[in-house]
């Protein structure tokens, strides 16, 4: 009965289209929001803000930028953890080569080099589709493995491989503790979740959407799918560049390219699955599934006196995932974001069903 739109009439254009249509939406969107930011600093843990809240806020901006280019243009993509790789390696280059470079300034510099490469390497999505195309971005992946493990520029000089970012520091204010360090990757994920959600509203997001469910027709009505296809290549690689510039600077401090492997782009690649492709809320639904899972097998067996080692959790950990992926794919090809979308209209028509 708290979920009806009695009484919500809309009286202008500007209303009928705003992102959250109906007030109950709204106000617990706010809530979250509120919740986030003021309690979640308050209470939660140190082990909390490092081992769960700010990794699956900078995975939800990964998966999320992964998501405009496969859940919305319908572009398949396994070289995400590339352009991860060069968000953070060139705004770790700016950072410490251009004296005063702020962080803001060094992740953008970085999300516009992981545009400019996604865009390369989206080139060939205007000739080729399906598994093809899945190769061609899979070859992004092996690119840069190879590029900065051997390059020693992209290192700094560094003999072992390994790169570390001093104290950051954003407006004056030092990012010491996880408490700062999740409030900062917080708002830069509100921002920008919000402007994905603008963007996929708009002319750019439907003829996306056009050029996934039917190029030649897409084509057909004026859209140009070379356009199309390589602006979501450009928009997605430079979310993904800004996460990765973020999981390196602010949840690592420390890295080597063996942490933006292949494992991180199958990683995002089943996150957006299991959240739901084509949906802005699906790519926080895959996070947070992503995250907390293997903290549940590691945790909740020994809570209830079950002896589960390291390995047996780690492998009972991708049955899980596949398990999850092929239901999904069978069952429920929208993933999670679908079955939050399908309780919310059973309770508008609660309890009178049609």
């Amino acid at each position: 009965m708290l979920y009806r739109e009695n009484g919500q009439f809309k009286t202008s254009y500007r209303a009928d289209q705003q992102i959250f249509p109906i007030l109950q939406d709204r106000w617990l969107i706010l809530a979250l929001i509120g919740l986030a930011f003021i309690a979640v600093p308050m209470f939660a843990s140190e082990y909390a803000f490092r081992a769960l809240l700010i990794p699956f806020v900078i995975l939800s901006l990964a998966a999320l930028g992964l998501n405009l280019l496969v859940g919305y243009c319908g572009q398949i993509s396994l070289g995400s953890g590339a352009f991860m790789a060069v968000g953070a390696y060139i705004s770790y280059n700016a950072y410490v080569r251009v004296p005063g470079m702020p962080v803001l300034g060094a992740f953008i510099i970085g999300g516009l080099a992981a545009l400019m490469v996604g865009v390369v390497f989206g080139i060939p999505s205007l000739r080729i589709r399906g598994l093809y195309l899945a190769v061609a971005t899979l070859a992004a992946q092996f690119f840069a493995d190879w590029v900065f493990s051997r390059i020693p520029w992209f290192t700094n000089n560094s003999a072992s491989g390994s790169v570390s970012v001093p104290t950051l520091t954003v407006f004056g204010i030092p990012l010491d503790t996880p408490q700062s360090k999740y409030l900062f990757c917080l708002s830069v994920v509100a921002v920008m979740a919000l402007a994905a959600k603008n963007l996929v509203r708009g002319h750019v997001g439907r003829s996306w959407m056009a050029i996934r469910d039917m190029d030649v027709a897409a084509e057909v009505i004026g859209i140009r799918p070379m356009a199309a296809k390589l602006s979501a290549f450009a928009v997605s690689s430079f979310f993904i560049g800004v996460a990765g510039a973020m999981w390196g600077f602010v949840h690592l401090g420390s890295w080597e390219p063996l942490a933006f492997d292949v494992n991180r782009s199958l990683n995002l690649l089943f996150m957006i699955i299991i959240g739901g492709m084509g949906s802005i809320m699906g790519s926080f639904f895959g996070a947070a599934f992503i995250v907390v899972l293997p903290l549940v097998l590691n945790q909740v067996p020994a809570w209830l006196g079950i002896p589960l080692s390291t390995a047996a959790a780690s492998h009972l950990e991708f049955m899980i995932f596949g398990a999850l992926i092929v239901f999904f794919l069978i069952v429920e090809p929208h993933g999670l974001a679908r079955l939050w979308s399908m309780g919310k209209e059973k309770l508008r028509l609660w309890p009178f069903p049609h």
